[in-house]
């Protein structure tokens, strides 16, 4: 099956961006741990900066506080970015603690 969270790339685009600093190690079925700097985050997915190895398509898994382990396809990259859509969208309660916990500056939170 494994038909995940079907958006359009409107409703991607649409979704509140977070920046933040955080380093994650992601789990890849034929590269094992793949070290990966999030620079912003979303309900839908997250941005990376560096170099993953990574084809458009293919699947890591990480862990993030408070929402715990989930699943994300890359869906594009340039210039030493990357751009993933979680395979679930993150609820609104999870991840509203999620951003408190890896963005302890307010000012730098989206308004809620």
């Amino acid at each position: 099956m494994g038909a995940g969270a079907q958006l359009t790339v409107t409703d991607l685009r649409r979704a509140a961006r977070h920046p933040v600093d955080l380093k994650v190690i992601g789990e890849h079925r034929r590269l094992g741990d793949v070290h990966m700097h999030i620079v912003n985050i979303s309900a839908h997915g997250f941005m990376v900066e560096g170099e993953l190895g990574l084809e458009r398509g293919e699947r890591v898994t990480i862990r993030l506080p408070e929402v715990g382990r989930i699943e994300a396809h890359l869906i594009w990259t340039t210039e030493g970015r990357a751009g993933f859509q979680f395979e679930r969208i993150i609820r609104l309660d999870d991840f509203m603690r999620l951003i408190d916990k890896i963005q302890p500056n307010p000012r730098l939170r989206r308004p809620r």
